[in-house]
């Protein structure tokens, strides 16, 4: 193993090897690690006995695009924020190859939400995930979604660094 990818376990690896976390127990991407907590607004998440990952959020006022309602970009990154960290959750780093969002009701800015994320079925690297997003205390369901996401090993990023830099900067 590189040190690059010894770094990168050390990032995205699970708590028994320092995955960086915020104080409500999510992992943080790298944009969201100097803050120490999720910028979409997700502020917990767990990993129930039936195997369903539960989250606490709620959108941003920073994330509004209409009056009082959150973005549908919000809605999307968040989506696939959560359901991509059902991988995670089981010490798997995956990235997203598919995502389908599907808008029910606008969502709500500075209110609580609760999602919920489980696993359809995986299929060799395939992991086929469901989310639902939802407004508290009704429960009402205001998004849901699904996708695929594709297990990748640590070195995944180190050589998507070196495919990038073989492609040029597009200066002069």
């Amino acid at each position: 193993m590189t040190q690059d990818d010894a770094d990168l376990l050390a990032w995205i690896g699970s708590d028994s090897i320092g995955r960086p976390m915020s104080d409500g127990g999510v992992t943080l991407c790298g944009a969201c690690r100097p803050s120490r907590e999720c910028r979409l607004g997700v502020g917990r998440e767990w990993l129930a006995d039936d195997d369903v990952a539960h989250f606490e959020v709620t959108c941003p006022r920073d994330q509004e695009g209409g009056p009082n309602v959150a973005h549908g970009g919000w809605t999307a990154a968040t989506m696939d924020e959560m359901l991509g960290h059902v991988p995670l959750l089981h010490e798997q780093m995956t990235v997203t190859a598919t995502l389908t969002v599907n808008f029910k009701k606008p969502v709500p800015v500075e209110r609580p939400l609760v999602a919920r994320a489980w696993i359809d079925k995986i299929d060799g690297s395939k992991w086929f995930i469901s989310g639902e997003l939802l407004l508290l205390p009704s429960r009402s369901v205001l998004a849901t979604a699904t996708g695929i996401w594709i297990a990748r090993d640590p070195s995944h990023f180190a050589r998507h660094e070196k495919w990038l830099a073989e492609q040029g900067t597009g200066e002069g």
